[in-house]
């Protein structure tokens, strides 16, 4: 696998054996590895074109998106958290015990005043959009108060977003991490990549729409995202894969004329699985539809659809949905 981790001018880290072979479907010890990088030197980062320095690992992190909390659980940082917002659902069953003790301090983006009473050294975004005035502040002055920001790699907007996004993408993001927490990220990369190399996509080359929200225009997985990336694992051909975004709208009438095989529900609180359904039926443009009128539906956790340490997990399942299905 490609190393891609952005470590600037750092002689100590260059030097470090930061093996990575893989993603995880289970979540190692709640203990953080041991880390043979050096705890003394600093890590430099081009996070999406914003360098960023770490003197030593952060120990008090403010996650925002479901993803980016689900990245420290995965790699046993829970007890570094001192704050989440923005969660997009319930954590998986192999991390509700580390998740137990962790603390909310706002349903969307939290304002800067709330996120710095927390004393954070470290906020952790899963959107670039998160950083702003209007949000938990500007990166520049979050810097100047001795808060370090990162943004999930594959996240980026501004410089040095994923096109396409791929698995490598995503475990460099765990490299990085395990470099800038100075833990071992290798056992987890380790173990998501062999759940990789075992998935036997059952998708057959069959398209698929990627509907994530909207009801007059749908707003859907398009081309260089973790959506296209889930398809192309599990072997689907994504209806919006010649869509150059990650999410895009897209109208019925495209969606209509492609006729997929499959749809993939992502399933939210504020709109879930259920609630498609019932607006594919009833809408006269999509009922006729191959996959509305014989049920072909896959579903995907909201939190499992955005990039990182779900990414693994979100294709064995649909693979597995699609088995069932065609088991019918």
């Amino acid at each position: 696998m490609q190393n891609r981790i952005r470590l600037i001018a750092v002689p100590a880290i260059a030097a470090t054996a930061l093996f990575l072979a893989g993603c995880a479907t289970s979540a190692p010890e709640a203990s953080a590895p041991t880390s043979t990088v050096d705890p003394a030197a600093p890590v430099t980062v081009d996070n999406c074109g914003f360098e960023v320095t770490f003197d030593k690992a952060p120990e008090r992190v403010v996650t925002i998106k479901s993803s980016t909390t689900e990245a420290l659980l995965a790699l046993g940082l829970g007890d570094r958290i001192v704050g989440t917002a923005f969660q997009d659902g319930p954590v998986p069953e192999q991390w509700e015990a580390d998740a137990a003790s962790l603390t909310s301090i706002a349903d969307k983006v939290p304002s800067e005043e709330v996120a710095l009473e927390l004393e954070p050294d470290m906020i952790f975004a899963g959107w670039e959009s998160n950083f702003s005035a209007e949000g938990v502040g500007e990166r520049e002055e979050l810097a100047t108060l001795g808060v370090a920001s990162y943004v999930s790699p594959a996240a980026c907007q501004s410089s040095g977003q994923p096109n396409p996004l791929t698995f490598d993408d995503i475990f460099s993001e765990v490299e990085e991490l395990g470099a800038i927490f100075r833990v071992d990220a290798s056992p987890l990369v380790t173990e998501q990549q062999e759940a990789l190399d075992e998935l036997k996509p059952a998708g057959d080359g069959r398209s698929a729409l990627w509907y994530s929200s909207g009801s007059d225009t749908p707003y859907v997985g398009a081309g260089i995202g973790a959506p296209q990336l889930v398809l192309d694992t599990v072997g689907l051909t994504n209806v919006a894969g010649d869509v150059d975004a990650t999410w895009a709208p897209l109208s019925w009438e495209a969606v209509v004329d492609a006729n997929p095989d499959f749809i993939v529900l992502v399933d939210a609180t504020w709109n879930t699985a259920a609630k498609k359904i019932e607006m594919l039926q009833t809408n006269p443009a999509t009922a006729n539809l191959s996959a509305v009128q014989n049920s072909r539906y896959l579903v995907v956790p909201f939190a499992a659809s955005e990039a990182g340490a779900r990414s693994v997990e979100a294709a064995e399942s649909i693979n597995s949905q699609i088995e069932e299905l065609d088991a019918k």
